[in-house]
C-alpha cells in the first residue's frame, strides 16, 4: 500500500513499496522509516557541492523519503534555501517537512530567542526561503535552552497554534537534547504533536528507551535523530565543535578505526543499530550527497551483512560496552557562561 505522499508518475514505485511508514503519532502523516536530515545541507558540516546536494534531496524524495526536517539554525538560513531550490518543481504532496524557530545564529547574543515577536518574523523567512505556503510541521528548538519551560508553554506554544489555526502549519513539535525538558513540556502543555529527540537511540547512549513508554502514552509522535551522533559514530569522526568529552570521542575513534581495518562504515553499524527500535515513528540521519542516500537507503531496505554484524558486535565489546556517553547540560552550561562573558 502506497502513502499520502505517493503520486503516479514522480515516484519510483518499487522504491516506495520497499520502504516502510508509519503514522507519526496522531497526525495523520504516515512518514517513512528514513527521513532526511538537512543539518548538514551547510557550512557546519562543511557542505561542498550545493548543486549535488540539491539533486539528492530530489532522488531521496523520488526513492520514497517523504520526511525532511530544517532549521533557520542550520547555516543560519543556508539549508533552508538550498531545500528551497531542491523542492522547486516538485508536487507539494510529495514530500512532509518540518522547520523550527528558536534557535538561530552562532553568536551567544543572538543564538536563542523564544519570544512571540522573533518566532513570527522567523517563521515568515522559513516560508520565504522554503518557497511554500505551509509546513507540515513547525518545530521549537532545543527547548532546554529557554530560560524556563514556562517561557515555552505560555509564550512560543501559542504563538505556533495561530500558524496552524491560520492553515501556514499543520502541527506543532518540540525539540531538545535533554529528554526530562521534552517530557516536561508535554506534561504541561497539550499543543504538542511531535518531539524530537537526537543522540539518545545509538550505539553509546540508549536513555530515550526509558521515556518511549511516556510519549506513547500521550500519542505523541516520535522523531529519532542523529544515530551517528552527529558525526561521533562514523569513520571520519566528528566536527571540532562536538560536545563530547575526549574519552567518548577517544572511544568512537577506537571503533571507527576497528572498522575502517575491515573496510566497513561504522555510520552504517550505528544506523541499523539505531533503526532495530520499533517503537519510534521515523529515524532522522543526516544526509549531504548521493553516495551518503544510497548508504543510508541500503541499511533501511536490506539491513547489514553478516560480516557488519559481526563487526558491529566485535566493537559493541571492545569499544563500546558502556552506555549513556551523553554530554547533557553541557551545550547549556556554555552558552550561559557565553552570554555572562558578553
Amino acid at each position: 500500500m502506497f502513502p499520502p505522499t505517493y503520486i503516479e508518475g514522480f515516484h519510483d514505485p518499487e522504491a516506495v513499496k520497499a520502504m516502510e511508514y508509519k503514522e507519526l503519532g496522531k497526525t495523520g502523516m504516515f512518514v517513512s522509516k528514513l527521513a532526511f536530515g538537512s543539518a548538514t545541507l551547510c557550512a557546519l558540516y562543511n557542505l561542498n557541492n550545493e548543486a549535488e546536494a540539491i539533486e539528492t534531496v530530489r532522488q531521496a524524495i523520488k526513492q520514497g523519503v517523504n520526511y525532511i526536517d530544517t532549521a533557520p539554525w542550520y547555516g543560519q538560513g543556508q539549508s533552508e534555501a538550498i531545500l528551497g531550490k531542491a523542492l522547486k518543481g516538485i508536487p507539494r504532496k510529495a514530500y512532509y517537512i518540518s522547520t523550527k524557530v528558536g534557535r538561530y545564529e552562532l553568536d551567544y547574543d543572538n543564538m536563542f530567542n523564544f519570544t512571540v515577536e522573533k518566532t513570527r518574523q522567523s517563521f515568515k523567512k522559513s516560508l520565504e526561503l522554503l518557497g511554500l505556503d505551509y509546513v507540515d510541521l513547525i518545530q521549537i528548538h532545543d527547548i532546554d535552552f529557554a530560560p524556563t519551560t514556562d517561557v515555552i508553554v505560555t509564550q512560543t506554544l501559542p504563538e505556533l497554534s495561530k500558524y496552524v489555526a491560520d492553515g501556514k502549519a499543520r502541527h506543532v513539535g518540540v525539540t531538545a537534547y535533554t529528554l526530562s525538558a521534552l517530557k516536561e513540556c508535554i506534561e504541561k502543555s497539550n499543543i504538542v504533536a511531535t518531539v524530537l529527540s537526537y543522540s539518545r537511540n545509538t550505539l553509546i547512549d540508549d536513555s530515550l528507551l526509558e521515556y518511549i513508554p511516556f510519549f506513547k502514552k500521550h500519542k505523541i509522535g516520535l522523531i529519532n535523530a542523529a544515530a551517528l551522533c552527529m558525526g561521533l559514530l562514523t569513520n571520519n569522526g566528528p566536527q571540532s565543535w562536538h560536545s563530547a568529552s575526549d574519552e567518548t570521542k577517544k572511544q568512537c575513534a577506537k571503533a571507527a578505526q576497528y572498522c575502517k581495518d575491515r573496510d566497513v562504515e561504522l555510520s552504517k553499524l550505528a544506523i541499523w543499530h539505531s533503526m532495530q527500535c520499533m517503537d519510534v515513528d521515523t529515524n532522522l540521519v543526516g544526509i549531504q550527497n548521493m553516495k551518503e542516500l544510497q548508504i543510508n537507503l541500503d541499511v533501511t531496505l536490506n539491513g547489514i551483512t553478516e560480516k557488519e554484524k559481526a563487526v558491529l558486535k566485535e566493537i559493541k565489546e571492545k569499544f563500546l560496552s558502556t552506555k549513556n556517553h551523553h554530554w547533557e547540560g553541557k551545550d547549556v552550561r556554555m552558552y550561559k557562561e557565553g552570554l555572562k562573558k558578553k
